[in-house]
């Protein structure tokens, strides 16, 4: 028989983080998905490679699956979207939080290791086969209300503690760097805690990313993002002001904040509810569902998705979901697409079935929303 206790334990936190904050009696689901634009496996001869070379990769999910994204990936993606209708006439809209450019392998090569450079992700999007239409796909689904970039950084990577790594010339970085991949070499490691620190000097370097990044999304998608995503959900509360300065009014995250110490998987930890405000007046929003068929193994993805939007709508609560770009990528894995594509077309028309009146939006959107009304 099995036990009851985690269960029980996971149905209260799974309430419990919907009880603080701003309220509405409207059925609102926001999907909020991080990762876009951001490289990790480049090919599958490329994963082949490491797995001749003996890395410890075999579970590593985001290093089997997940790619930048491709022209297949965003038609297959919108036809879904383009499915379904809410209450108001409107189709589901995936807010896709970008990471705006990548790590120039070739200049920081050059450098001998110097330097860190990065590309704009249009320049990288050249390099990559079948990406040819990705940009015009990313700006069309924006402008029929489906796709709606936000910012989730400069790029995806701790560029302080990739480049301490590569400077040790340890061979395997230097292996997976000359495949261009910023995968450590071991497990699922891929330095992506962007806003970690090791000291915090290294804090200027990482706000003025983030101005530099900020800056670019408005350059490539023609306006400024409302939102941002810190990504692993860490980072310290001092780089709130840079982005207020730089236009974003809301901060996408879990319940918890992980704030760095300086020691790698140590945290200290802050908590938000949905709505609250921090000093410069940003609204934060908190994910309180999660749709990740690629990094969960649940038999029944869309039945505890929904579960937990019923729990949201309980309390009066937008269900704002959680689903990595890794769900919908296929290049690597076409079934890994297929699959899940199926499943958020029955999640979706599942939603409108039990909630007839339910309202998709961004999270700007919502944002706006609240901001509004508080």
């Amino acid at each position: 028989m099995s036990n009851p206790v985690p269960r029980l334990k996971a149905a209260v936190s799974q309430n419990f983080i919907n009880i603080p904050g701003w309220r509405t009696r409207r059925k609102i689901v926001v999907i909020e998905s991080d990762d876009w634009g951001s490289i990790r496996m480049p090919s599958n001869e490329v994963y082949s490679k490491f797995v001749a070379q003996g890395l410890a990769i075999a579970g590593s999910d985001y290093n089997r699956l997940d790619t930048l994204e491709s022209n297949e990936d965003m038609t297959l993606l919108y036809e879904i979207l383009n499915y379904i209708k809410d209450s108001t006439g409107k189709h589901p809209v995936i807010t896709a939080n970008f990471v705006v450019g990548n790590p120039d392998f070739k200049m920081i090569k050059k450098s001998d290791f110097t330097e860190y450079h990065f590309e704009p992700v249009t320049e990288t999007l050249k390099r990559y086969p079948g990406r040819e239409r990705v940009e015009f796909l990313w700006k069309q689904g924006n402008n029929t209300g489906i796709f709606r970039p936000q910012f989730h950084g400069r790029e995806h990577v701790n560029v302080v503690r990739w480049m301490n790594a590569l400077r040790t010339r340890a061979p395997e970085m230097m292996f997976t760097f000359n495949n261009e991949t910023t995968f450590s070499g071991n497990g699922d490691y891929n330095f992506m805690e962007v806003l970690d620190y090791n000291t915090p000097d290294d804090l200027l370097k990482m706000k003025e990313s983030l101005a530099e990044g900020l800056d670019l999304f408005e350059d490539i998608f023609g306006f400024r993002s409302r939102s941002f995503i810190p990504p692993c959900y860490t980072w310290n509360s001092d780089v709130e002001e840079t982005l207020h300065e730089k236009g974003v009014r809301y901060i996408q995250g879990l319940v918890i904040q992980s704030i760095p110490t300086g020691s790698f998987g140590n945290y200290t930890k802050k908590y938000h509810f949905l709505g609250n405000r921090n000093n410069y007046g940003q609204y934060f929003l908190i994910r309180n569902v999660f749709f990740e068929p690629s990094l969960t193994k649940s038999s029944d993805n869309v039945g505890e998705c929904l579960r937990r939007i019923n729990i949201a709508f309980r309390w009066r609560k937008p269900a704002i979901i959680s689903a990595h770009r890794i769900n919908f990528i296929g290049t690597l894995d076409e079934r890994n697409r297929s699959e899940n594509l199926k499943l958020l077309k029955d999640l979706l028309e599942r939603i409108i079935k039990l909630w007839p009146d339910v309202e998709f939006m961004s999270s700007d959107q919502l944002g706006d929303l609240i901001a509004s009304t508080s």
